[in-house]
């Protein structure tokens, strides 16, 4: 920014801080550091797209819209030390085979694919150290940043967005309680052939570190060609499910 600013004050030109802060290289650059900040700012961003996305300059939208999908991986060697913490050394024992590079990284842990001595095919979610502890002060940062930049619209109160996020982020870094709540969910569906849900491993889940059978599948955009009565059948089950939970009927 200052760099540009400066080559624009020579030129004459008096550009303002959103002009500065939003051209194409550094909107690339902004989203890049975001994502690798994951936690606080990817959960800021990503209800900030969903909930505000229509009051934000487009350049913005954008650049949040992309982290809802997009975060930095952990490097191998941090893999590898969170699962000495919580499995303690030689905790490959357990597995014939452990995929250290991850199928997905999101704002709170990221997935791994291996399959134990037994043939168990498991996903396991490792938590990003010290996300938990910093939540707060996090979200706290990044709500500072945005407002400061003048890239937030004065009349939008991001106060409820920035309560909400530090609540869904203590609550998705509680391994522990979600591992529950998957339990008690397919519980309650345990008579729904049409539905298949993953079980928790209990002697590999710890506090950082969620392990579950694998499931296989693909993206819910990918019915957008398939025949429509696929897409109807699909869809039908998933308002059924919507409303069942809304309701909390048979």
């Amino acid at each position: 920014m200052l760099a540009e600013g400066a080559k624009q004050f020579a030129q004459g030109k008096r550009p303002t801080i959103n002009e500065l802060l939003l051209t194409p290289a550094n909107a690339r650059r902004v989203t890049d550091q975001l994502a690798q900040l994951r936690g606080a700012a990817m959960k800021v961003g990503q209800l900030m797209s969903m909930d505000a996305g229509e009051l934000l300059p487009p350049e913005l939208a954008e650049i949040l819209a992309r982290l809802r999908a997009d975060a930095s991986p952990m490097p191998m060697s941090q893999v590898v030390s969170v699962l000495n913490a919580n499995w303690g050394e030689g905790w490959d024992r357990h597995f014939q085979q452990f995929s250290f590079t991850p199928v997905a990284a999101a704002s709170i842990g990221q997935v791994h694919l291996g399959q134990t001595k037994d043939g168990q095919r498991l996903a396991i979610k490792i938590q990003y150290p010290g996300v938990r502890q910093s939540i707060n002060s996090d979200v706290d940062n990044v709500a500072t940043l945005l407002r400061l930049s003048g890239l937030l619209p004065k009349s939008l109160d991001i106060a409820p967005l920035m309560a909400e996020a530090k609540q869904q982020l203590h609550h998705e870094a509680d391994y522990l309680r979600e591992g529950a709540y998957m339990g008690e969910y397919g519980d309650l569906l345990r008579h729904a052939g049409e539905f298949s849900l993953p079980q928790m491993h209990r002697a590999l889940t710890t506090e950082n570190i969620l392990v579950m059978t694998r499931m296989d599948g693909v993206p819910v955009e990918s019915l957008s060609d398939a025949p429509q009565a696929e897409r109807d059948r699909v869809i039908g089950l998933l308002f059924h499910l919507l409303f069942r939970e809304i309701l909390n009927s048979a």
